[in-house]
């Protein structure tokens, strides 16, 4: 069995606050890009992971091996699996390969093991794996709060092409949690005025839930614009000022909006024209990562 596992780019992420549990609760919107990971997934009596990328492990610290062992548990079998990645998402990135991968073989296994698996076990493994992975259990894009487990899926084809550039920059993504609470004095925001600032939020209830071509148009004509804010820019552009560059760079080179995604180190911006994004794409390339999605792209 093949299946791709895609990468995602966040569109606008808001830091709310800190958790008792220690996570933080976010606002984002998570939208895939047509950039992925080619997984296999064989039968096998126990668990087996192999990668082309020889900086993945393909121990039990591997997150595909740890998504076998939690289905395991949960669905009380003992089938396992041989998983082989062609690993085409940068590791890293921020944009979520590992997520996507572990996510994967979640949706894949029952069909593998041929048992019928509850989504809300596939849900409850997913969030013990990452706060993103339940994010790729489905194929839409999706605006997430809490953990980013807390998830309203909706259609989004945007017509612009999306250039990724990913400069081989590693963010720790809890460094940046880190710098971002201690620049902000210690204080959390208040948690309804960062909803009330984002602008999907100020959707009516109806659109957001019930109508996926009035969202769609929101955003691309009122709303993105808007939401293209990413609170960890503030503490990262400080620290790695070339990410900041880059960012700046795709603007110059024709880019109607550009931003970090995530945590980073990838930035992206979104072209009108595709020879524009195809010039931009070029001028990365020599050091750079580039990935280059076509407009109106999306596997759901």
């Amino acid at each position: 069995m093949k299946i791709n596992a895609y990468a995602k780019i966040n569109l606008g992420l808001r830091v709310v606050d800190k958790r008792s549990d220690g996570f933080h609760n976010i606002e984002t919107v998570f939208h895939r890009i047509h950039l992925f990971d080619e997984i296999t997934l064989q039968h096998y009596d126990s668990i087996s992971v192999t990668c082309t990328n020889p900086q993945i492990p393909i121990n039990n610290d591997n997150l595909c091996w740890k998504a076998v062992e939690l289905l395991q548990r949960e669905a009380g079998v003992t089938s396992g699996a041989k998983i082989h990645i062609v690993k085409n998402i940068p590791v890293g990135a921020g944009l979520g390969g590992g997520s996507s991968n572990a996510a994967t073989v979640l949706r894949h296994l029952p069909v593998l093991w041929n048992i019928r698996v509850d989504n809300s076990v596939l849900e409850k493994a997913a969030l013990q794996l990452g706060s993103d992975v339940p994010f790729f259990l489905k194929d839409s894009t999706a605006y997430a709060q809490g953990r980013g487990e807390k998830l309203s899926y909706f259609q989004l084809r945007l017509p612009y092409w999306i250039v990724v550039v990913y400069p081989n920059i590693h963010v720790s993504t809890p460094w940046a949690y880190t710098a971002l609470s201690e620049r902000r004095g210690g204080i959390t925001p208040n948690r309804q005025r960062m909803i009330n600032d984002f602008s999907l939020a100020r959707l009516p209830r109806w659109i957001l839930f019930n109508s996926i071509f009035l969202v769609r148009s929101y955003l691309i004509q009122r709303g993105l614009p808007l939401i293209l804010e990413n609170d960890f820019e503030e503490v990262v552009f400080e620290q790695y000022p070339h990410i900041k560059e880059i960012k700046m760079r795709l603007v110059k080179l024709g880019a109607a909006y550009a931003l970090m995604s995530g945590s980073g180190s990838s930035v992206f911006g979104l072209f009108d024209d595709e020879q524009s994004a195809r010039d931009a794409a070029t001028m990365f390339s020599p050091n750079n990562f580039v990935h280059l999605t076509e407009p109106d792209f999306s596997i759901g």
